[in-house]
């Protein structure tokens, strides 16, 4: 291969993660705004330039083969690198523009960021700010992979991030248990460690990190979290909430999550006895990508804020 020449664009990259995303030409086309027949003409002569097929089209929604896989992957970094150079020329042109991707966990991305991103956007009002909202160990392999600039969660960090990711605990989020008004622990100034035994719960799943935190904290103080009643698992904090509120069970959830429900009376908190359950939300950042002015603006903001 000619070392001056390179085997594809940028714009091929851009199309090849668009249809690999939307699962066929026609939406990789609407994505990008651009017509089907031109998608699928790129997408043939970049299979031509590399001598291999990247997507299966034996299948009712085109899939990624082996190869499309592991140029798929190497696309994110190079248009991830990409983007960050456009925002270091930024900084270098003194801009106050730009754009900041901020990966949250599920619910400080869903509780906290939104209030916060607003107070800044009034400081910062020309810097485009995208909240992606994922779990915990997705976060940490986005930002790895440069795809966000900042990660703030409340969860466990991938042990094999922990090393290589900046990781600034902020703040600790205190994680109660709710019960629904009529409940008669409401009455109590705090329950017995044994009562819980008798509660019905509803929880996240067993891979939730927001459950992993309670039951470690739960264990630490003499709980069998076993003998706990797990009645049911959602996969969002939403439908917890309103599970509670229909008397369905209690659950442990972020005081963060909870701040107009328990203004208006429709859930209650409940002390129990010599057990208090928190966590810490942290920053993490990559320090092998370049922080924009942007960043380290937004890092600043969140740690005035949140003391």
């Amino acid at each position: 291969m000619n070392r001056t020449h390179l085997p594809y664009t940028l714009e091929q990259l851009v199309i090849l993660r668009a249809v690999a995303k939307g699962g066929s030409f026609k939406n990789a086309a609407q994505s990008l705004f651009l017509t089907q027949p031109a998608v699928s003409l790129q997408i043939q002569n970049l299979e031509k330039q590399l001598k291999t097929n990247l997507f299966d089209r034996t299948k009712k929604q085109i899939e990624l083969t082996e190869a499309g896989t592991l140029l798929l992957r190497y696309s994110n970094r190079i248009l991830a690198l990409c983007e960050e150079s456009s925002r270091v020329l930024d900084d270098l042109s003194e801009l106050q523009s730009g754009k900041l991707v901020i990966g949250a966990s599920q619910t400080t991305g869903t509780y906290l960021m939104p209030k916060i991103i607003g107070l800044f956007q009034q400081k910062y009002p020309n810097i485009n700010v995208q909240l992606n909202v994922d779990s915990t160990r997705k976060v940490a392999w986005h930002l790895m992979n440069r795809q966000v600039d900042i990660g703030i969660v409340g969860g466990k960090i991938p042990k094999e991030l922990r090393k290589i990711l900046e990781i600034t605990p902020y703040v600790e989020d205190e994680l109660a248990l709710i019960v629904p008004p009529s409940h008669p622990y409401v009455k109590l100034e705090c329950i017995k460690k044994e009562d819980l035994y008798d509660l019905k719960f509803i929880s996240l799943n067993s891979y939730s990190t927001i459950r992993t935190v309670v039951d470690d904290t739960l264990s630490k103080n003499g709980i069998d979290v076993t003998r706990l009643k797990v009645e049911m698992e959602l996969n969002s904090i939403e439908a917890i909430k309103n599970a509670v509120q229909s008397s369905l069970g209690a659950a442990f959830v972020s005081v963060s999550a909870i701040t107009k429900e328990l203004e208006l009376n429709l859930l209650n908190c409940v002390r129990i006895d010599d057990v208090k359950i928190n966590r810490k939300l942290c920053i993490i950042l990559n320090p092998n990508r370049y922080k924009s002015k942007a960043s380290e603006n937004f890092t600043k903001e969140i740690l005035t804020l949140l003391k």
